[in-house]
């Protein structure tokens, strides 16, 4: 049951992707470009996840557990060190270079875009990289 939740709310939030114009890296990137030929439209995609969060997140944390967990999984490491920062700026700098961010680029896979294509790749060997980093950190 909890694998068919799973794949609904991914179904869902990929919709949102696609509906929202997210999955397209060319207005992403006219969002970004506030001194060229601004799109704004994605602020109101960004404003309108905020609300839904706000709201949601209200809600679960009246409730004493997860509907599909014992325990609500929450992290305790609160610091900001340079691994973190360090994620941070190659994140923001992948999305400003490629217009994507990982669930938009997995959402614009099927339209076969020579972009995603080259991107999606790189993504995940950033990430396996990025994993193997950490692994020899630890």
């Amino acid at each position: 049951m909890r694998m068919i939740w799973g794949f609904l709310s991914g179904l869902i939030f990929g919709l949102g992707l696609v509906i929202s114009g997210m999955s397209d890296p060319a207005k992403v990137l006219n969002f970004l470009d506030v001194a060229g030929s601004w799109d704004p439209s994605l602020a109101f995609v960004m404003g309108g996840a905020t609300v839904t969060t706000y709201l949601g997140y209200r809600l679960v944390w009246r409730r004493p557990a997860p509907v599909l967990d014992p325990s609500f999984d929450i992290p305790t490491n609160r610091s900001i060190d340079r691994p973190l920062l360090t994620g941070a700026a190659l994140f923001g700098a992948g999305w400003g270079i490629g217009g994507f961010c990982p669930g938009p680029a997995f959402t614009a896979l099927p339209l076969l875009a020579p972009g995603t294509l080259v991107f999606l790749p790189a993504m995940l060997l950033g990430l396996w990289i990025g994993a193997g980093l950490k692994a020899r950190r630890t």
